[in-house]
C-alpha cells in the first residue's frame, strides 16, 4: 500500500466509492466528482488529503485534513483541525486508515495543529471504533453527532 497526496486524477475514483458508500447507507454528504474536487483537493482551508492505493494503483481510501475556520459546519473550535476519512468498502479492515492517518497527523504537526476534530454520525459504529481506535476522545455530542478530539 502506498499513501501519497491526493490529485485531480483520483477524484473519480474517490468519487465512485464514496457513492458506493452513500448507497449503503454510511454517507450523507454529496459523493458526486464536483463535490470531491471542491472539498476535498481545492477547498481553500486543506491542510492535506492523502489517498491509499494499491499495486495496481487502485484508490483504497482518503483520509482530509482542514484547518477549522470561523463559522465551519461542524462548529469546530477556529485553529484545530477537522478530519475525515473514506475507505473503499471492499478495503475496511486492512489497515489502511491507519496508513492514512500516519500522513495526515504528521501533515498536523507540521501545520502546528493542537487539536483535531472527528465529527462522526451517531449511528456510524465503524466511524467510531475507527477514531476510538487511533487515540480521538469524545469532547462533545451535539445532536446526531459524537465530535471526538485527538491531541497532537
Amino acid at each position: 500500500m502506498k499513501i501519497r497526496p491526493a490529485e485531480l486524477r483520483d477524484v473519480p475514483e474517490m468519487s465512485e466509492f464514496l457513492t458506493r458508500l452513500r448507497d449503503m447507507g454510511k454517507r450523507r454528504s454529496p459523493s458526486d466528482a464536483d463535490f470531491v474536487r471542491s472539498n476535498y483537493l481545492e477547498d481553500p482551508d486543506r491542510i492535506r488529503c492523502s489517498v491509499a492505493e494499491d499495486a495496481n494503483g487502485t484508490v483504497l481510501g482518503f483520509q482530509s485534513l482542514k484547518m477549522a475556520t470561523r463559522g465551519n459546519i461542524y462548529d469546530v473550535a477556529p485553529g484545530w483541525g477537522i478530519i475525515g476519512t473514506h475507505i473503499r468498502p471492499e478495503a475496511a479492515r486492512q489497515g489502511v486508515g491507519r496508513a492514512l492517518f500516519a500522513a495526515t497527523l504528521a501533515a498536523a504537526k507540521a501545520a502546528g495543529l493542537a487539536h483535531i476534530d472527528a465529527s462522526i454520525a451517531a449511528d456510524n459504529p465503524e466511524g467510531l471504533a475507527y477514531y476510538a481506535t487511533m487515540g480521538f476522545e469524545t469532547y462533545r455530542t451535539p445532536d446526531g453527532l459524537i465530535c471526538k478530539r485527538y491531541t497532537v
